[in-house]
């Protein structure tokens, strides 16, 4: 088990949903059926926090594909939605691949699927759908599979919301000298190659998503889904800056203590209680001018 994955979508699922522009999934929301359930699916669910987030903000009839290549994550899914849902008062039943979700003006059944979407994109993943959806996905893929979903979904006639979409900008206070470079090998690690259909947009992903759907014929419109995080997020603050500092040793290896000398200083203004840190990020909708 990945027990550093799951936990790390643990501690950003509240930021998440502090973040995402409420607006879109209201513009989203507004277009979907209200005559029949809502097919959904969830690309590179994780443990379901995009599920979660969506599923009381949606018309109340749900039918949920959610998927991920982690087995493990997906094994989660059912035991973070039940502890979510018994805050709400819903009721969760769990089966051998999914959960069913009850509650007043809900219903809604969650299919689990594992499948690596950097080698198949199945196109039974989008016949049917009404809306295809992700979080804190699009700054990992390339453009040639933004280009495959936008044509998934423009065949399907689905709309589409990706929220949490990376895009390059991020600030720290206290500043230290060291930040711009870090964010700098950041976004340059960003692009790599993350095994799906080539080197990822990373920072430029928002815009490359809004360029490919428009150019099947999508209305697109895009809301700042900043994370603003303080003291009340200082676990997330933590992991943050850790993994910032590992991924840049990476990038500069020969910068290795300058860049740990930065590291120890953010934990330490973390730690006196006055660390905030800025991840700008945007939130994507999609809709078809006509319709399904």
């Amino acid at each position: 088990m990945d027990n550093s994955l799951a936990t790390w979508l643990r501690l950003r699922e509240p930021a998440d949903a502090a973040a995402r522009s409420e607006s879109l999934t209201e513009w989203i929301a507004a277009a979907l059926p209200r005559d029949e359930p809502i097919r959904a699916v969830d690309l590179a669910t994780g443990t379901g926090a995009n599920l979660r987030y969506l599923a009381p903000r949606l018309p109340n009839r749900q039918r949920w594909l959610v998927v991920d290549r982690d087995a493990v994550l997906l094994g989660l899914i059912a035991d973070f939605t039940s502890s979510w849902a018994a805050a709400r008062h819903y009721d969760v039943r769990t089966s051998a691949n999914g959960c069913v979700i009850r509650g007043e003006r809900l219903e809604c059944d969650v299919e689990t699927r594992q499948l690596d979407l950097g080698s198949s994109m199945e196109v039974d993943l989008f016949a049917g759908r009404h809306l295809v959806t992700a979080s804190a996905l699009l700054d990992l893929v390339s453009e040639r599979w933004l280009r495959a979903l936008a044509a998934h979904c423009r065949a399907a006639g689905a709309a589409a919301l990706f929220a949490i979409t990376y895009n390059g900008s991020s600030s720290c206070s206290p500043a230290e000298p060291e930040d711009e470079m870090i964010r700098d090998l950041l976004n340059r690690h960003q692009k790599r190659d993350k095994g799906l259909s080539g080197p990822a947009a990373g920072p430029d992903a928002a815009e490359c998503a809004v360029r490919c759907f428009e150019e099947v014929g999508y209305r697109v419109r895009t809301e700042p889904s900043d994370w603003m995080l303080g003291s009340a997020e200082r676990e997330l603050q933590r992991r943050l800056v850790e993994g910032w500092a590992d991924v840049a040793m990476e990038m500069a290896d020969c910068d290795a203590p300058t860049i740990a000398g930065w590291r120890d200083r953010r934990i330490a203004h973390l730690d006196a209680g006055r660390s905030r840190i800025v991840v700008g990020h945007l939130c994507v909708a999609c809709l078809l001018p006509q319709g399904r």
